[in-house]
């Protein structure tokens, strides 16, 4: 599987693959048409008082970064998402940030490569 990240505003592409929206809440001023999400996995996004904590401040990214990978770590969802699409050539996973370096999609996609790499024991 082939993880790529990408803002949920952006042009949706052919290449985008399979489309998954992991906020947890929905983008605002976005429609679904719009969107063209194929799957809403908010329960792969920070916990709420984690988002709130962090609040796109770059400063605190390092520790959002330990505190969320801490959360995924025993997040029944990533074997769920795993299992469902780990077959797909590729998933985009879409964000609503408007900061594209700082945001949980871009550590969710380190995060998945690293379980994938690892197998299912890991």
């Amino acid at each position: 599987m082939r993880i790529l990240v990408k803002r949920v505003y952006e042009e949706p592409a052919k290449s985008d693959g399979l489309r998954v929206l992991v906020d947890r809440l929905w983008p605002r001023g976005m429609t679904k048409e719009k969107a063209k999400v194929d799957a809403w996995w908010k329960e792969l996004a920070p916990s709420s008082a984690l988002r709130k904590w962090f609040g796109h401040e770059p400063a605190k990214w390092e520790e959002f970064q330990k505190r969320y990978f801490k959360e995924l770590d025993s997040n029944p969802a990533v074997a769920d998402f795993l299992a469902r699409y780990q077959e797909q050539a590729v998933v985009t996973l879409l964000y609503g940030a408007k900061d594209e370096k700082h945001n949980q999609a871009l550590l969710l996609q380190i995060y998945l490569k690293d379980k994938i790499a690892l197998g299912p024991t890991g």
